[in-house]
């Protein structure tokens, strides 16, 4: 297998993974497993881990004050809020909402490096901007019925996700160009970690495991090993032979494989109305993603 098609392998595997967390997770929360409580088994697990790679792979050690300052804040944001409002969110809305919103990240990452790096927004940005945020917004409101109120809840709660992802992935860019990989994310998770356990050290102790089927075992094994581990170390793997424009075509797929995954469990109903909110985002989010041109 040449390197091409292994790196098309694993973004597809990554963007197939991320698709069916929507709908696996579900499955988790809320009967077995609150929110917070499943988070905190991930982000442990995941220390355990990353900090195991690091400590006898890599061996590498962070510098300087400036740097652990920068890798407090993404793990503030990046760990701790982003899998905070993750997890709850989805617990009160649909998969496919979830995954739709989770888009606007892109929309976000431009606005903060807009502001720290004083970029200037071009025009057909801005509108990408506007647009995606539209989309987001009516999908987020387009809600009737007795759960609306929740569904809602759980809607902001995933744009609060999705815009902290955001504000992660400029923050983490220096220290990615200037340490390996497993390095950064060993000591993002767990300086993110003592933020998130508090809020779930009841909620994980409160289930009684031995009770759980072989059934919501593979689920929660779906959301430690596949979600958190192969998903990342395939992505960081995959981002280091893939151009940009070619990871962002995967990330498009992502709510492409939930929509799917959603509506074949009967999880989600996907309306002509959410389809038309998504074509909204995926415009927006087109244009603000589209590269610069460049003159040969």
């Amino acid at each position: 297998m040449n390197r091409q098609v292994q790196v098309h392998s694993a973004l597809f595997l990554v963007a197939l993974i991320y698709g069916a967390n929507y709908s696996i997770a579900k499955e988790i929360m809320p009967a077995y497993v609150l929110p917070f409580g499943l988070i905190v088994i991930r982000v442990v697990s995941a220390v355990l881990v990353f900090g195991a790679i690091s400590l006898f792979i890599t061996k590498e050690k962070v510098t300087g004050r400036d740097d652990w300052a920068r890798i407090a804040l993404c793990g503030l944001f990046g760990i701790t809020i982003n899998q905070l409002s993750f997890f709850s969110g989805l617990n009160l809305t649909s998969p496919i909402n979830a995954s739709l919103i989770q888009t606007v990240s892109p929309v976000v990452v431009l606005l903060m490096s807009s502001f720290l790096l004083k970029e200037r927004l071009k025009i057909f940005r801005m509108v990408g901007i506007l647009l995606a945020g539209l989309g987001a917004m009516l999908l987020i409101s387009g809600r009737a019925g007795q759960d609306a109120q929740g569904h809602m809840l759980g809607d902001l709660l995933v744009l609060l996700n999705a815009a902290s992802y955001g504000v992660f992935l400029v923050l983490v860019k220096p220290l990615m160009q200037k340490y390996n990989a497993i390095t950064v994310v060993s000591r993002v998770f767990l300086v993110g970690s003592l933020g998130v356990v508090p809020f779930g050290l009841q909620q994980v102790m409160a289930p009684d495991y031995a009770a759980f089927s072989a059934h919501v075992w593979a689920a929660i094994a779906f959301v430690i090993i596949g979600m958190t581990i192969l998903a990342y170390l395939l992505n960081v793997w995959a981002m280091k032979y893939a151009s940009p424009s070619l990871v962002g075509v995967y990330i498009y797929l992502q709510p492409v494989f939930a929509i799917l995954i959603a509506v074949g469990l009967g999880k989600d109903v996907f309306t002509w109305q959410k389809a038309l909110y998504a074509a909204m985002i995926f415009g927006g989010v087109y244009l603000v993603s589209k590269p610069k041109k460049t003159t040969v």
